[in-house]
């Protein structure tokens, strides 16, 4: 009995130290590691066009038709200052969780539905910082 809780132990141990060195070996704190995540860059644009352009723009300024209306303004992914103070697991939980749930505007809707659609929410990431480029 004791033989078979130590090589239990052992095993929990190992599938530890293999999840953990997976997560920090891809740069990810998120539950979805972006490498190991397909991306699915097609329907992400789709999704941009429907579900964010109306505010953020078509090329990601924050001068989308209903941008004229909001206070604060959408965000302009164009700016570079922006860009490199945000990371991708920011923003991935931004699209996941809205706006409020991460210290911004409350105005910015969650998209839960997506959780279960990473390929889609890498690619909206990819997308966003497509417009820094």
């Amino acid at each position: 009995m004791k033989k078979h809780l130590l090589g239990a132990a052992w095993l929990v141990a190992a599938v530890a130290v293999i999840g953990c060195s997976k997560d920090s070996a891809s740069g990810s704190t998120g539950s979805a590691p972006a490498a190991a995540t397909k991306v699915d860059l097609t329907a992400a644009k789709a999704e941009y066009q429907t579900r964010c352009a109306s505010c953020h723009g078509a090329s990601g300024h924050g001068d989308g038709a209903a941008a004229a209306a909001l206070n604060p303004k959408p965000r302009n992914y164009g700016d570079k200052a922006w860009q490199s103070s945000v990371t991708d697991e920011q923003i991935r939980k931004t699209i996941l969780m809205g706006g409020a749930a991460v210290g911004k505007s409350p105005i910015m809707p969650a998209a839960p539905d997506l959780d279960s659609k990473p390929e889609i929410v890498e690619g909206l990431v990819q997308v966003v910082r497509g417009f820094g480029k």
